[in-house]
């Protein structure tokens, strides 16, 4: 099923799946993970020499985890958005953080996954430094 020509392959229930002994036959111009995980770094390195683009799942299904937040958010607050309110402020913090990795992708000519490490590196040293441990 991986290795079927399609334009986009959607990884979404295991971990594991694409990896050094596959990733040759995938034939997707672009991998989108949704599972937790679902490339190897072996596999990972054989669909970026292929030029094949991959969003990574810590941005493809971040979705999920952002929307976990909006229902913390309303509970602290006894809120209750409507679907409408939370698709757009779902929608405009995803669009940002896409941006935000595909911009410095391109900019230090790498993949997304990368993009976002660098992002998180830098915000996690932004936020010691904050608060002074650096």
């Amino acid at each position: 099923l991986l290795e079927l020509e399609t334009t986009i392959l959607i990884p979404a229930a295991l971990e594991n799946q694409i990896n050094g002994e596959n990733a040759e036959n995938i034939k997707a111009k672009y991998v989108v993970e949704a599972a937790n995980g679902p490339t190897t770094l072996e596999g990972d390195q054989i669909l970026e020499r292929k030029g094949i683009k991959l969003v990574p799942d810590i941005l493809a299904n971040a979705g999920g985890v952002v929307v976990s937040y909006f229902e913390w958010v309303q509970n602290i607050q006894e809120l209750c958005w409507t679907e409408t309110r939370v698709n757009e402020e779902l929608k405009g913090i995803m669009d940002n953080a896409f941006e935000e990795v595909w911009d410095i992708a391109q900019e230090k000519q790498t993949s997304l996954r990368t993009g976002a490490y660098l992002i998180a590196i830098k915000r996690v040293v932004e936020a010691k430094t904050g608060r002074g441990i650096f």
